[in-house]
């Protein structure tokens, strides 16, 4: 794996809330012998407390500003996989930084698949208490639709449902060899 390490010292994994980042994060770190960061458990450690109750705290708006310092923070990581929150690519300072400090890619998943995986959730997403699931589905549509020019700059894309590693490891290897070549 010493040519992805040389390509890629830092993989971001990007995409919508349950399209696998973390878990992915976690047998990719594995895989390749790297590091794991989570920016949600970074949160969540720092503050000593869960992001549905640091949202209703703080507010989305004092989440946005803390998780772009936690992705900055990743600057000076090597041989890391970094699980990003669902939104945190979504504005031009944090894609451009992750674009160019790194290698992204983008978990991709339906609305279907999306909400199959939020019903059998242990914790619910703060943005969508509340809501039945038409207004989740409706809301889950709307906010892939803003998300997806953030998250259509990765470097590689691949459908997140039945993704195992290996397909992630391919990838990679396959991006370093066209790299290469260039």
């Amino acid at each position: 794996m010493e040519n992805i390490k040389t390509l890629a010292p830092r993989i971001y994994l990007i995409g919508y809330s349950y399209s696998g980042k973390s878990t992915m994060g976690r047998l990719l770190s594995e895989k390749l012998g790297y590091d794991l960061f989570d920016t949600d458990n970074a949160i969540e450690e720092k503050y000593h407390t869960s992001i549905p109750m640091f949202f209703s705290r703080y507010g989305e708006k004092a989440f946005r500003i803390i998780e772009r310092q936690i992705l900055f923070s990743t600057a000076n990581m090597n041989n890391v996989v970094v699980a990003t929150g669902g939104g945190l690519p979504c504005n031009d300072e944090n894609i451009d930084f992750i674009i160019n400090h790194g290698t992204a890619i983008h978990l991709s998943m339906s609305v279907d698949d999306i909400m199959k995986r939020i019903s059998k959730a242990h914790r619910g997403r703060p943005s969508m208490s509340g809501m039945n699931n038409e207004e989740k589905r409706a809301f889950i549509q709307h906010q892939l639709q803003e998300r997806l020019p953030f998250y259509s700059q990765a470097h590689i894309t691949l459908p997140a449902l039945f993704l195992n590693v290996n397909t992630l490891v391919d990838a990679l290897l396959k991006m370093n060899s066209t790299a290469t070549n260039l």
